[in-house]
């Protein structure tokens, strides 16, 4: 008796899927999240190129959130590379230290805050090969910084993006640069940057790393992982994040169209 109750609660194996059911299903449920969060942007808060590459190399390893509530006395005290460059690092280490790792940190600052300096006069580089050469950029900052700034399409492979593109069986590489080839290839170009924001938005409200929301999921009907989660619509909706469960976002300064509320300064928590 137990081996037929197993039997029928055993998921049956998933169907191999062509290559042109795969991208049919991709590009759906992009367009689906794309219903869902018209008003995905990039969570850090920034006004400049400058600000936007410092910000995205303090994320390492910590929240948006709270980059975002650590920038403002980072970017008064030092508004330009040419400042970054010249700052004291203990100075500069007590002003991030609430993002951890600060120290590292404070040193991939000062030193991509020269290399800006010295070798492109100041300003931050729209080419990847050369944001790539920058202390503390890799890839994925690098697209951050050219699809937001620029307005160059990228892929930003981050934990959430990697873990949900695996979840929808769309890749199963682990490796960033890999996931980032492949799902460039179920997408036209154009699509590349706000793909990246619906996925990270999705993963960081609904599609959760240890106990996803599946039974509040708007694209369940096309995830293959569905049941990995909360699939009580009722429990599942208790598990939603930010704008999606009522409370704050990430940004101190949203856009216009969030419909979230904005998030508390430092120590106002």
């Amino acid at each position: 008796m137990k081996s037929t109750k197993a039997a029928k609660t055993k998921k049956s194996p998933a169907k191999s899927e062509s290559r042109t059911a795969l991208v049919r299903r991709a590009r759906r449920i992009n367009r689906e999240l794309a219903e869902v969060y018209p008003y995905a942007h990039p969570e850090l808060d920034f006004d400049n190129p400058f600000q936007l590459l410092v910000a995205t190399v303090l994320s390492a390893q910590t929240t948006d959130l709270r980059v975002n509530q650590t920038t403002p006395a980072l970017f008064a005290a030092y508004p330009t590379p040419e400042d970054m460059a010249a700052a004291d690092p203990e100075k500069l280490e007590q002003l991030i230290r609430p993002t951890g790792f600060f120290r590292a940190k404070a040193k991939s600052l000062i030193g991509l805050s020269t290399a800006l300096r010295d070798r492109f006069d100041g300003e931050v580089p729209g080419r990847l090969a050369d944001l790539v050469t920058l202390p503390g950029v890799g890839r994925k900052t690098a697209n951050v910084v050219l699809g937001n700034a620029f307005g160059v399409p990228g892929i930003t492979v981050d934990t959430h993006f990697g873990r949900l593109v695996r979840r929808w069986k769309w890749t199963e590489a682990e490796d960033a640069e890999k996931v980032e080839a492949e799902i460039c290839s179920l997408f036209p170009k154009s699509e590349w940057t706000m793909l990246s924001h619906r996925v990270i938005f999705h993963g960081r409200r609904v599609c959760h790393s240890r106990r996803p929301a599946c039974g509040a999921c708007p694209i369940a009907p096309l995830c293959p992982s569905y049941g990995e989660g909360e699939t009580d619509p009722e429990k599942a909706k208790k598990l939603l994040k930010y704008e999606m469960g009522g409370r704050p976002g990430q940004r101190l300064k949203p856009p216009p169209d969030y419909p979230g509320l904005p998030a508390p300064p430092l120590g106002a928590e």
